[in-house]
C-alpha cells in the first residue's frame, strides 16, 4: 500500500508542476517564478519518496536525470561544475572494459574448446551487423532528404572553421586500425575492437595448448570475469550521481533553450531513430521470438546510463550482465556485444548518413542520388571503426567531409546540439547490441530463459491456492 501511495504522490506532484509550467509558458496564467521553482522541487521531492520506496537502481538513475536537469536549469554554474562527477563515473567504467572483455572472451572461447562455434558466431554476427547497419544508413539518408533540414542554413557571422582538420580515411587505414600493435596502448586508448581481436586470438591459442597448461589460465580468466562483474556492481552504486551530474552539465552549459535551435535537424534524427526502432529492431525481435517485456525491463538500466552519459562504453558492463540474466550464455554475450561496439552501432551509422547529407545541404552542394549512395557506402566502411565513446562519430564525420570536399562550418553548427543527438543515437546503439546478442543466441540454439521465468505462472497459481486455503 505504501509503495502505491508514494507513487501516486509523486505522480500528482509531477502533474501539478507540469500543468503550472504549461499555463505559464503559454501565458494562460501569469505564475510567479518562485511558485514555478517551488512546484518543480516539490515534484522532485515526490520522486525521491518514490525512489526510496522502490529501491531500484534504474529508478534512481531516472530520478537523478530529472534532478540533474533541474540543477542545470536553475543553477547553471553549479551544474557545469558537477561535470567532474560524471567524468569520475566514466573513468571508473573505462577501467572495467579491457579486463572484462579479455576475461569473458578468453574463457568463453578456451573454456569450451569449440573453435568451430567461434567461427560460426563470427560470420553470423558480421552478417547480421552489416545488414542492420546498412538499413540504418539508408533510413538516415531517407530522413534527411525528406526533411531537408539543412536547406536555407547560412554561415553564421563571425563563425570560423576552428574544428581540427581530419585527413580522409583510406581503406588501408581502416583495416590497420582493427589490429593492435601494442595491447597496452590499445587498452590505454580504449580501442575496444583491438582488445577484442587480441582476446579472440589469445583464447584460440589457449584452447590449442595442453590441458595442464590451459587450466591455470582458464581458472584465472574465469575468476577475473567474476571479479570484474562484482567490480561493476560496486561502481554502479555511483551511477545515479554520475548520470545526474552529466545531465546537469549538459543543461547548465547549453540551456534548455537549445532545443529551439536547429529543432528541425534534431527532430529529423529522433524521428528516424524511432522509425528504425519500430520498423527494423522490433520486427527482428518479434520474428526471432525475443521476450519483449523481459528484454525491455533488462535493458532499461544500461540504456538510461547510455542516454545520460552519451557513452556506449559506460553501459557495456551492465548490458552484458542484463543479457546473461535473460538467458544468453556468457560466451555469446562476451563475443557478440563487444564486437558489436565496433561493427553494430546502429544509431551512430544512421546519424552519420543523416549528418553528412545535412552538411552538403547547408553548404549548398546539390548531390545526385549516386553521389549520396557513394557517401553511404563510404560510411559503411568508415563507421565500423567508431569507438563506443562520446563524440567519436565527429571524427568520422570530419573525415567524410574532407573526402568529399565539403566545408567544415556546418559541422560546427551541429556541435551546438551534438550532445542531445548523441544521447539518442547512443541509446539506440546499446539497444541494437543487446538485441544482437539474443538474435545470435537464438540462431545458435542457445537462448535459455531462466527457469524461474518458466515456472512463474505455476508459482502464481500456487500462491492463489495458498491464499484460498488461508481464507477457508
Amino acid at each position: 500500500m505504501k509503495f502505491k501511495s508514494f507513487g501516486i504522490v509523486a505522480l500528482i506532484a509531477v502533474t501539478v508542476s507540469a500543468l503550472l509550467i504549461f499555463l505559464d509558458h503559454y501565458m494562460i496564467v501569469d505564475i510567479p517564478e518562485i511558485a514555478l521553482l517551488f512546484s518543480r522541487w516539490l515534484a522532485i521531492a515526490g520522486l525521491f519518496l518514490y525512489g526510496f520506496q522502490k529501491k531500484s537502481l534504474t529508478t534512481w538513475i531516472l530520478i537523478s536525470m530529472v534532478v540533474g536537469a533541474e540543477i542545470g536549469n536553475d543553477f547553471p554554474e553549479a551544474g557545469i561544475k558537477l561535470q567532474v562527477l560524471s567524468k569520475v563515473f566514466l573513468k571508473m567504467i573505462k577501467t572495467i572494459i579491457a579486463p572484462l572483455l579479455f576475461a569473458t572472451l578468453v574463457y568463453g572461447i578456451a573454456g569450451h574448446s569449440d573453435l568451430k562455434q567461434v567461427g560460426r558466431m563470427g560470420w553470423k554476427s558480421i552478417l547480421y551487423f552489416e545488414v542492420v547497419t546498412t538499413i540504418a544508413l539508408f533510413i538516415g539518408l531517407a530522413a534527411i532528404n525528406i526533411s531537408q533540414a539543412g536547406m536555407g542554413i547560412t554561415l553564421p557571422p563571425g563563425a570560423h572553421e576552428e574544428l581540427e582538420k581530419v585527413a580522409p580515411q583510406t581503406f588501408n587505414d581502416i583495416i590497420l586500425h582493427i589490429f593492435p600493435e601494442n595491447i597496452a596502448k590499445s587498452i590505454a586508448e580504449g580501442q575496444v575492437l583491438q582488445i577484442v581481436i587480441f582476446s579472440i586470438i589469445f583464447g584460440i591459442a589457449l584452447a590449442m595448448v595442453r590441458e595442464d597448461k590451459r587450466q591455470p589460465m582458464l581458472r584465472a580468466t574465469e575468476s577475473l570475469s567474476e571479479v570484474m562483474f562484482k567490480f561493476t556492481n560496486i561502481i554502479m552504486y555511483f551511477a545515479p550521481i554520475g548520470v545526474g551530474a552529466a545531465i546537469a552539465y549538459t543543461v547548465g552549459h547549453m540551456g534548455l533553450g537549445i532545443l529551439l535551435n536547429l529543432l528541425q535537424l534534431l527532430m529529423t534524427l529522433y524521428v528516424a531513430l524511432f522509425v528504425f526502432l519500430l520498423g527494423v529492431l522490433l520486427p527482428i525481435a518479434l520474428i526471432v521470438g525475443v521476450p519483449i517485456k523481459k528484454f525491455l525491463k533488462a535493458i532499461a538500466e544500461p540504456v538510461s546510463i547510455a542516454f545520460a552519459t552519451t557513452s556506449s562504453e559506460a553501459a557495456l558492463p551492465r548490458a552484458m550482465e542484463a543479457m546473461e540474466r535473460i538467458g544468453v550464455p556468457r560466451k555469446i554475450v562476451a563475443f557478440v556485444m563487444p564486437t558489436g561496439y565496433s561493427f553494430n552501432l546502429d544509431g551512430t551509422t544512421l546519424y552519420l548518413s543523416l549528418a553528412a547529407i545535412f552538411v552538403a545541404q547547408a553548404a549548398g552542394m546539390p548531390l545526385t542520388f549516386g553521389q549520396q549512395l557513394l557517401i553511404v557506402f563510404t560510411l559503411m566502411l568508415t563507421s565500423k571503426g567508431v569507438a563506443g565513446v562520446p563524440r567519436a562519430s565527429l571524427v568520422i564525420l570530419l573525415g567524410t567531409a574532407a573526402s568529399f570536399g565539403m566545408p567544415v562550418w556546418p559541422i560546427f553548427i551541429i556541435l551546438g546540439i551534438d550532445e542531445l543527438m548523441d544521447m539518442a543515437r547512443t541509446s539506440v546503439n546499446v539497444i541494437g547490441n543487446c538485441l544482437a546478442t539474443v538474435v545470435i543466441a537464438k540462431w545458435e540454439g542457445e537462448f535459455h530463459p531462466p527457469v524461474d521465468d518458466l515456472l512463474a505462472p505455476d508459482e502464481n497459481r500456487i500462491h492463489k491456492l495458498e491464499n484460498q486455503i488461508e481464507k477457508h
